[in-house]
């Protein structure tokens, strides 16, 4: 058994694998996370505040943008084979970070979702954990068997792919923080019938719940369950009864979408139900919202005025506040004002301000603040009106096809050049 291990074409096969597979994982975790860095900002945010560290929220979003685009470029280190001695040791600083961090988030359960692929793949803090288990040991089998696959490459052709890796993330990130991400993993992704997607079906498996009964006799308390609690028995006094979240049912994928207006109430079903269209801003807290485009969002509700289509303005801010009067006074905000938790709200668009049209429900189309349009011609015969579903899988295959284009042109030319 020994000498298998010591044999050098196994050892160099199998650093070659684990490269390749933590390498693959490594990319498409930073990938999924660079190009929504809104939602990295609001997990770090998360876990900040659930270990009790909110000093530390106004370097969340620089944080989580680095992270991300560390994770993309040790990815693409380890996928080349670049430095092997000191990518391995950066996998493992990396991993000596992540797996006691996530066994501590497995136990105690601070967030539900710890993050890890970003929107795109949701795992349980136990996968999670047991996940990084296995990366880890892939990553000591790097380091140790690294002389096994030496890298090819000179010193500045390592520098250059890591330093260009960087620059293309930062670029991704920022692109996609002005803009939107270009790929949207939420449920509110343009195309989405919001009416099904909120939809519980009939067969659907429902939340599975333990009562308990808390009951005292002579100054002692004691738990009792349905099947023996003392039933009769006057001598104990019910103190409590207790419900327990014991299986997780079905969960649609929206569930907790709602329009609340202080005079109309619950407005989700009749906005949803319009046949017409209908624009909805997001403004998760007006006290952190860009006004520098405010005029954007008026000149798109006197379109709406003009046109028949309706208009609303979903915020997290109270109805009532005088934070609230205040905004609609300074910046002319004519239109109506209803309330929807903050939570949603950052989950249907990343931008603060963000604009979304919908038409029966159906997302049409959704802008961030910087692009919202200028509207002129009526919506039934505008582009902006049209619903146009993007190909999530060739977006990421053009993503990867251009980062990889001018690396693979590189060597290209540089064996062109060397035969000669």
């Amino acid at each position: 058994m020994l000498q298998f291990l010591n044999n050098e074409t196994f050892r160099r096969r199998t650093v070659l694998v684990c490269r390749i597979i933590l390498g693959c994982v490594f990319i498409f975790s930073g990938f999924a996370k660079a190009i929504d860095p809104l939602g990295g900002l609001y997990k770090v945010e998360d876990y900040l505040v659930a270990f009790g560290w909110d000093f530390l929220i106004p370097l969340a979003f620089i944080g989580s943008t680095l992270l991300s685009i560390a994770e993309f470029v040790l990815g693409v280190a380890l996928l080349f084979g670049l430095r092997l001695k000191w990518t391995a040791i950066c996998t493992l600083l990396f991993m000596a970070v992540m797996t006691p961090l996530t066994l501590y988030i497995a136990i105690y359960n601070p967030v539900t979702d710890c993050g890890c692929f970003g929107e795109a793949l949701k795992i349980s803090n136990w996968e999670t954990f047991w996940k990084n288990v296995v990366f880890s040991v892939m990553a000591v089998i790097v380091y140790l068997w690294r002389d096994s696959d030496n890298s090819k490459y000179s010193l500045s052709t390592e520098i250059g792919i890591v330093a260009y890796s960087f620059v293309f993330m930062c670029f991704t990130s920022y692109y996609c923080l002005e803009n939107l991400p270009i790929i949207d993993f939420r449920p509110y992704k343009i195309g989405t019938n919001m009416p099904e997607a909120m939809a519980i079906p009939e067969d659907a498996k429902p939340d599975v719940y333990e009562t308990k009964f808390i009951y005292e006799k002579d100054g002692q308390q004691k738990e009792f369950t349905l099947e023996n609690y003392p039933k009769g028995d006057t001598a104990w006094k019910h103190v409590e009864t207790i419900s327990e979240l014991v299986e997780k049912g079905y969960e649609p994928p929206i569930h907790d979408f709602t329009m609340d207006d202080i005079d109309m109430g619950d407005l989700t079903e009749d906005v949803l139900a319009d046949p017409n269209y209908s624009f909805l801003v997001v403004c998760s807290k007006i006290d952190k919202t860009d006004t520098t485009f405010s005029q954007k969002v008026n000149d798109a509700y006197q379109f709406a005025q003009n046109n028949g289509y309706g208009f609303y303005c979903l915020t997290n801010t109270g109805l009532e506040s005088e934070e609230l009067e205040n905004f609609k006074t300074k910046y002319n905000a004519e239109y109506k004002f209803v309330n929807t938790d903050e939570i949603t709200l950052k989950t249907i668009v990343r931008s603060n301000p963000g604009m979304v049209l919908i038409k029966e429900g159906v997302v049409i189309n959704k802008w961030s603040a910087k692009n919202i349009p200028t509207f002129e011609e009526p919506l039934e015969a505008s582009e902006h009106g049209k619903l146009v579903v993007a190909n999530d899988w060739l977006t990421a295959f053009v993503f990867f096809f251009i980062f990889f284009l001018p690396i693979g042109l590189f060597f290209g030319a540089k064996r062109f050049v060397c035969k000669k």
